[in-house]
């Protein structure tokens, strides 16, 4: 990852501690920050969430945090008053390892729901992991690897601003490849940044890069309990970014990882970019892609090459967002199918071959409705995602 843009002040460690009962990988993850930074986080919307979300709502958005601390292989989800002590337990232990106060540690997990932590593993780890922080990019590379579950590969994204006076850097990492549905899903990210930014601008801005990003990314529908994105400014740089800038980057930043995370969804041969414009708003054209998204006769045609284009249009038309079907137009890819409302003469052969030459395809929706768009990310459903599901537990 020598490409990446390395945000200033910050230091990575990760170790296997016994979450996970394969020695050969990670399974808890420490960054923390140089000195005090500005965080916020923006999280699951599901009525049952995790306790390291109950614990970084509490503490969020604020001014001093320090670091998080994140466990891979144990949701710590659905696991009662316990799980909410051993989500403190996790933060005391790793503040106390770094020289901070527990409430400046922010604390994450991911993996099976309802199983209580292995505290004991845990807290033998987190000075191992104290021990081993470093700033170089290598460490990164390690916390990278110890979030992931399912994931094939690492999610790392970057950005470089330009300020007066000086440079910005903006760094993020993320795990997901399942339970991935908007509104967040079993996706945990991560972005650093260098820049100055008071913890008010922080939360906007986390918050509308998710909104183009993290929810509006697809595989399943399945919102999780453990969706988590922390962003933290500490102002290593002692540079102030220009708002509208930084908040680009960032969301430039959540959006490459969000991609990451649906172009790596379990057992996925395509990446679906779905492209809807023309409605009344931008919400209207969210809830149009997510219908699209989720459902299994449009995923099922895209991983058999089948340009079964009557599957996209009558999964529009259920979204809940009212419309006229003559002022409804769809390409496959650069390939007309439907045009105001009636369909086009196409050769089937070649739509078929995009859809099987290219892993990443896009859908375009066009309405007469209005200004509202919508750019959203799904992936076919194979029979890989039904084994790897089937029997994830056992």
């Amino acid at each position: 990852m020598t490409d990446v843009h390395l945000a200033r002040g910050y230091r990575f460690a990760a170790v296997h501690c016994g979450v996970r009962p394969d020695r050969d990988r990670r399974d808890l993850a420490l960054v923390v920050s140089d000195m005090p930074a500005a965080a916020a986080g923006v999280f699951t919307q599901n009525r049952v969430c995790a306790a390291p979300v109950i614990i970084c709502r509490e503490r969020l958005p604020a001014s001093g945090a320090r670091g998080f601390i994140v466990c891979a292989g144990n949701a710590n989800a659905c696991t009662g008053e316990q799980g909410l002590i051993d989500a403190r337990r996790m933060a005391e232990l790793a503040a106390a390892a770094v020289g901070c106060r527990p409430e400046q540690m922010l604390v994450a997990s991911t993996g099976i729901i309802g199983r209580p932590l292995p505290m004991d593993a845990i807290a033998a780890g987190i000075p191992q992991a104290a021990a081993a922080l470093s700033p170089a990019v290598n460490g990164l590379d390690d916390v990278a690897h110890a979030i992931c579950t399912t994931d094939t590969r690492i999610k790392v994204a970057s950005r470089l601003l330009e300020v007066d006076g000086g440079e910005v850097r903006i760094t993020g990492f993320a795990k997901g490849a399942a339970m991935i549905g908007p509104n967040m899903a079993t996706m945990l990210a991560f972005v650093l940044t260098d820049a100055v930014v008071e913890p008010a601008e922080l939360h906007r801005t986390l918050k509308e890069a998710a909104d183009q990003s993290f929810n509006c990314i697809s595989v399943e529908g399945h919102t999780s309990t453990n969706d988590t994105a922390l962003l933290l400014a500490n102002g290593a740089s002692g540079q102030p970014a220009e708002p509208h800038k930084f908040a680009a980057s960032v969301s430039e930043v959540c959006t490459d990882l969000a991609r990451a995370i649906a172009a790596d969804a379990e057992g996925a041969d395509h990446l679906i970019t779905l492209e809807v414009e023309g409605l009344p708003s931008d919400e209207d054209a969210r809830r149009v892609a997510k219908a699209i998204a989720d459902s299994p006769l449009v995923k099922t045609a895209i991983y058999g090459a089948d340009p079964n284009w009557g599957r996209i249009v009558s999964a529009a038309g259920f979204a809940g967002v009212p419309f006229a079907e003559q002022d409804v137009s769809l390409w496959l890819g650069d390939l007309p199918l439907y045009r105001d409302g009636a369909p086009l003469p196409f050769d089937a052969a070649t739509a078929s071959a995009y859809l099987k030459q290219n892993r990443e395809v896009t859908m375009r929706l066009r309405f007469a409705g209005g200004p509202g768009r919508c750019t959203f990310w799904t992936c076919d459903l194979t029979p890989e995602y039904i084994r790897l599901n089937a029997d994830y537990t056992t």
